[in-house]
């Protein structure tokens, strides 16, 4: 390993950075994490904080989950690899299958296709879903619907299906035939609605105008968050996601929940969808179903879909990725969905997701720069900062940027996205974490 020198000199140098500019990497160059264990990461410098972010939302199980590791060093040893194309398969992989299958069943998905991301479970769930309507010899069923703010991944595909422009724009022409309805967002929406009740009735008459526009037979699917992550933690009012279904039912339209954040406990449910009490037609996993250990992703797949493909000789899934079906991942995988059950971490997700918001909500009647806070569904939960809270001018860069460097600098790693401050731990958090995690946004706010 290099000294810390070369490191820093070098850092973002031979490197282009995810989601920020190359020239910023540069300025500013981001923080070199060198050590992790628990639910706290520490940096090169030997400064050691909690991770109010969970890697990327991903890390469920914290950094020691020791059985994680040992069942992935353990396959390395026995088979480090082999292909699951047409063929050939290993035997973690059917294991896995079979468990998910399990998991899953109360969501109505039985079946799997694994893939090796978030991104790559979105792009499987598009495709599948207009091979699912040609099979059924509804050829012209090929568009797709989604909600604005909502997130997808990067892929030309989910790209297409994101609702936010920083995500599109540099990158258009997209794939044609996406289509985006007003998100049940009550802090900022079309209709200036802030009943949570009577928005959701309001995007619902919106998403029955455009099928009707569009036309019924023209449209795949619909994929959604159960809860709008990466936009900014926009939690839907309890009916929004039942009436989704029932419109998308009635109209032969799939339904798509994009679970990579919200699956395996996020939200204090071991689904979005069992939070909300619906059964989706195909569900994209991935992150938390390694512990970020893995680069691994599912596609969940329920009856209607099963029938169509399993009973048609003619249905060749002429899709894949070398690493579908991974046997270190599968592995990963398995260790995963028995820890998580183990330590029940839905019943810890609930109660520390209730002390952040809550506390969050504190830290709102003493800061004038949060203009709403939003959470309440397990450990994930959104401050928006504003300028203005009477015009809900949103905050600028810079400041923002101030807010989450001295949180840092006080104990926690917390994450800006534009004017949102997002908190995704482990859901292994404890109290006292949490409280370090208040405190540290508490100074974060004051300084500025």
């Amino acid at each position: 390993m290099k000294d810390s020198n070369f490191l820093k000199e070098n850092n973002a140098r031979q490197m282009w950075h995810p989601m920020t500019s190359p020239q910023d990497s540069i300025e500013n160059p981001p923080k070199i994490i060198t050590e992790a264990d628990g639910v706290s990461i520490t940096d090169i410098d030997g400064h050691r904080v909690v991770d109010g972010v969970g890697g990327l939302w991903n890390v469920n199980l914290g950094y020691s989950c020791q059985p994680v590791k040992d069942a992935m060093a353990d396959q390395l040893a026995r088979m480090p690899y082999y292909s699951t194309f047409r063929g050939t398969t290993n035997d973690v992989a059917i294991e896995l299958a079979y468990e998910l299958a399990d998991f899953f069943a109360p969501d109505g998905l039985t079946r799997a296709f694994f893939t090796s991301g978030g991104s790559d479970s979105v792009e499987t769930s598009l495709r599948l879903a207009r091979q699912y309507h040609k099979l059924r010899g509804e050829a012209g069923r090929v568009k797709f619907l989604s909600l604005k703010k909502g997130y997808h991944g990067t892929h030309i595909g989910g790209a297409s299906v994101n609702g936010n422009a920083n995500f599109r724009n540099a990158y258009e022409p997209l794939l044609p035939g996406c289509y985006h309805i007003p998100a049940p967002y009550t802090y900022r929406n079309p209709f200036n609605e802030t009943d949570p009740e009577k928005l959701a009735q309001l995007c619902v008459a919106a998403l029955e105008d455009e099928i009707a526009f569009q036309g019924p037979n023209t449209i795949a699917a619909m994929i959604m968050e159960p809860i709008l992550g990466a936009g900014g933690v926009i939690p839907p009012h309890k009916s929004f996601a039942p009436m989704v279904q029932e419109i998308c039912n009635r109209h032969g339209i799939l339904l798509i929940t994009d679970e990579v954040i919200t699956a395996y406990g996020r939200t204090g449910a071991w689904s979005g969808a069992r939070l909300w009490g619906i059964q989706p037609d195909m569900m994209c996993t991935a992150k938390a179903i390694t512990n970020g250990f893995f680069p691994f992703g599912a596609v969940m797949i329920g009856d209607k879909m099963i029938e169509v493909f399993e009973d048609n000789p003619a249905a060749k899934i002429g899709h894949g990725y070398t690493y579908s079906g991974h046997p270190v991942g599968a592995a990963a995988a398995l260790a995963c969905l028995a820890e998580i059950k183990r330590a029940n971490v839905v019943e810890n997700a609930a109660v520390r997701g209730t002390q952040l918001y809550t506390g969050c909500q504190t830290l709102m009647d003493k800061h004038g720069i949060i203009g709403d806070v939003r959470g309440g569904h397990g450990l994930m939960t959104a401050i928006e900062m504003v300028s203005d809270r009477a015009t809900k001018k949103p905050i600028d860069g810079p400041t923002a940027q101030k807010v989450q460097d001295v949180a840092y600098e006080n104990g926690a790693m917390v994450r800006v996205s534009g004017p949102n401050l997002i908190l995704s731990p482990p859901l292994v958090l404890t109290e006292q974490d949490a409280s370090t995690i208040l405190t540290a946004l508490d100074a974060g706010f004051s300084a500025v």
